[in-house]
């Protein structure tokens, strides 16, 4: 959903985005100062920051969505999810048992989510056997997302400003999706289960559908969403985060977090903090 309020002049966009991306400790979120500050602005926000991003030495290695329960979206003013980009430095495959710093992470959680990596750009008139026929590939993994500000009391739209909230993913194998095995793949993404444990104790579970319907479900919203904005240009070869399937939950050092996943031949991720 657009907003139509008046645009953020260019100073203020890139005033925040020096803000965020030089933020030493927690900030207040950008509509307490400013109520009227939006989607259009937060993406333009978002943009800005990735010019920094890239200029620096990073380079986009694909998107993560978030907001992907729509039992929210009413209260949040949404009509879609939210995304933001992801780098190859947040991005790393891992083995089972990897660890992951979390030295510098501001309230941490850990999300099990479903990563799609993109053969070809998709296209917003496309339906989810055409999504999937732009994919080459499945994976699973953990996003570890954060908060820059305090408790975690934002709006979408500072949210988005904020790296869509994203720290960092770390996937297992990408799993190559066979042409004759299209028609299987589009009824595992929605039906699999996942349970998640922490230190080998069930914390939740969840399953395919929890995200918009499924995985190509939340791609598709994507896809056409991103077009409003501008400066969101998907490629080949991107890797695209699809949605939390269980509760985002708090983190800490010294814990061990796995899955384990049925009806989809993909295998179970375990990472630990330090």
């Amino acid at each position: 959903m657009v907003p139509t309020q008046m645009p953020i002049e260019a100073q203020e966009i890139e005033r925040l985005a020096d803000l965020i991306l030089s933020a030493s400790s927690q900030l207040k979120p950008i509509t307490d100062a400013r109520p009227s500050f939006d989607l259009a602005g937060a993406y333009r926000v978002s943009a800005a920051i990735t010019r920094r991003r890239v200029a620096r030495g990073e380079n986009p290695v694909g998107w993560k969505i978030g907001f992907t329960n729509s039992a929210l979206w009413a209260e949040q003013g949404l009509d879609s999810p939210i995304w933001a980009p992801m780098y190859d430095k947040t991005v790393a495959a891992a083995d089972a048992g990897a660890s992951v710093d979390m030295t510098m992470l501001s309230e941490p959680r850990i999300e099990p989510e479903i990563g799609l990596r993109l053969a070809r750009v998709p296209t917003p008139e496309m339906d989810e056997p055409a999504l999937l026929a732009c994919i080459d590939g499945v994976t699973h993994g953990f996003e570890i997302v954060q908060s820059i500000y305090p408790g975690w009391k934002l709006k979408p739209a500072d949210a988005v400003a904020a790296f869509g909230m994203h720290a960092l993913y770390r996937y297992g194998p990408i799993v190559p999706i066979a042409e004759a095995d299209r028609a299987r793949w589009l009824k595992m993404l929605v039906e699999f289960t996942i349970v998640l444990f922490r230190d080998g104790v069930e914390m939740d579970r969840g399953v395919g559908s929890n995200v918009l319907g499924g995985p190509l479900s939340a791609l598709r919203y994507f896809v056409s969403g991103a077009r409003k904005y501008p400066g969101y240009e998907l490629k080949a070869g991107d890797l695209i985060t699809t949605g939390t399937l269980t509760k985002a939950l708090p983190i800490k050092r010294g814990e061990t977090w796995s899955t384990e996943i049925s009806g989809i031949p993909l295998p179970p991720m375990k990472v630990t903090l330090t």
